[in-house]
């Protein structure tokens, strides 16, 4: 089992955060200060968090390191000195983080709060997804947040190759008689959610479960743009107070 062995390198420091101290006296390296390529959070933003060390990850939570130890290798020396192992990290003391140079009080309770809250993670039961194969899944999954509505509402289902829900989005909040979709907008959150299928729903607060024309043409819009980047349009249902029409089950799509 891992332990942390600090390195003789660090001295002990005061309960006072040096990172910060330095910060007020101009000499910290921040990480708004460092040259592009070695800002993190930048990193994280362009890339993604996965694409990130874990030291890297640390320093973002640290903030700064000290004028000669930037964040991220004031934390490859910590997490060098625990075998590379978070777990080790974790069972590190208060007092063991403070003897580093560039970690104070702040730091080392930011540090372990972070290990905490990455143990607590684990220990969680990870809930399923709910499974939207039909219409009648997909009306029962929006109809107590539509079905009430007194003016039209316009929603995207996002679902994984396995059609397990991943988030549902409000595109649009309309007029007693329409709403719109935006098209782009559409293929945009299923991008961004790494979505393989979708499912359009609105509401017609009159009750009439009868498609308009304009219904018919954004549907076809819509699927269109959904085949041409790869993603499956499952269904647009019109959902009312009791009941929905469904584009799939009357042979539309």
């Amino acid at each position: 089992m891992a332990e942390c062995k600090v390195s003789e390198y660090y001295e002990p420091q005061p309960t006072e955060d040096s990172g910060e101290t330095a910060k007020k006296s101009g000499g910290s390296l921040a990480i708004k200060q460092w040259a592009e390529d070695d800002r993190p959070r930048e990193k994280l933003l362009a890339h993604g968090a996965e694409a990130l060390s874990t030291a890297e990850l640390f320093a973002i939570l640290i903030g700064s390191g000290t004028p000669r130890v930037s964040a991220v290798d004031l934390m490859k020396q910590v997490l060098g000195d625990c075998g590379n192992s978070i777990a080790a990290l974790s069972r590190m003391k208060a007092a063991e983080l403070l003897r580093y140079n560039g970690i104070g009080q702040a730091k080392a309770i930011t540090i372990l709060a972070a290990c905490e809250l990455a143990r607590r993670r684990e220990r969680e039961a990870m809930p399923a997804r709910p499974q939207f194969g039909t219409a009648q899944d997909i009306y029962e999954h929006l109809a107590p947040r539509m079905r009430d509505l007194d003016v039209e509402e316009a929603f995207v289902v996002l679902m994984n190759q396995s059609l397990r829900h991943i988030r549902t989005i409000r595109l649009s909040h309309g007029g007693l008689t329409e709403t719109s979709m935006d098209v782009r907008l559409i293929i945009k959150e299923a991008l961004q959610a790494n979505a393989t299928v979708v499912a359009l729903a609105h509401n017609h607060p009159s009750g009439n479960l009868k498609p308009s024309r304009e219904d018919d043409t954004l549907t076809r819009k819509v699927a269109d743009a959904c085949a041409l980047m790869r993603i499956h349009l499952l269904d647009h249902l019109i959902i009312t107070e009791a009941a929905y029409y469904s584009y799939r089950e009357e042979g539309k799509l």
